[in-house]
């Protein structure tokens, strides 16, 4: 399974072992990888949106996944809402503020297989320059050769963050609004 997810860097130490798992990039330009979100709106209903731009790769082997490895970075200037007004307000310092922090990482730190094709993720996402360690449950969704000659894999995962565990401050709203649900869904091309 995976071991990184969603925002992030190369895990510095590898055990020797996990040299082995096949390297997967993470097919952004085919459009087959998503990093949305899901907010409650005043607890009267939810905003949804999805962060268009990112890029990485996972690392990945059937047969050992507690070695497997996932690096994704996250690009906020490409958050979106469909609502261009609220978009920039998001961005802006009173949430985001993408003029200082730019970029959202996620770096692992262990990796826990559950269940045949599922596991537990735990690894250190920085969002508006904090750095929280979150666990976010994932699922191998498929792999297998693809039509153009390729191998595939793609994962799944979600996580509960609060915002104001990342110095975004939601004092002013309802307190079902300091909840966000991140949804990643991916597949990667084998190198």
């Amino acid at each position: 399974m995976l071991k990184k997810v969603l925002f992030g860097s190369a895990v510095a130490l590898v055990p020797f072992y996990q040299s082995y798992a096949a390297e997967y990039k993470i097919d952004t330009d085919g459009q087959h990888a998503f990093v949305q979100f899901k907010i409650n709106h005043l607890g009267y209903s939810y905003i949804v949106g999805s962060f268009e731009e990112f890029s990485g790769t996972f690392k990945y082997d059937p047969e050992d996944t507690a070695s497997s490895e996932v690096s994704m970075e996250v690009d906020i200037s490409s958050l979106t809402t469909n609502n261009a007004d609220r978009d920039k307000h998001i961005k802006s310092e009173d949430f985001l503020h993408m003029s200082e922090y730019p970029m959202a990482s996620f770096t692992t730190l262990d990796f826990e297989p559950t269940d045949e094709g599922e596991g537990v993720i735990t690894g250190e996402l920085t969002l508006h320059g904090e750095t929280q360690e979150i666990e976010m449950p994932v699922r191998l969704v498929g792999e297998g050769e693809d039509p153009w000659g390729s191998y595939r894999a793609g994962f799944e995962g979600s996580v509960d963050l609060t915002l104001s565990d990342y110095g975004i401050d939601m004092s002013e709203f309802p307190d079902v609004m300091n909840k966000l649900e991140l949804y990643v869904t991916f597949e990667g091309v084998k190198q």
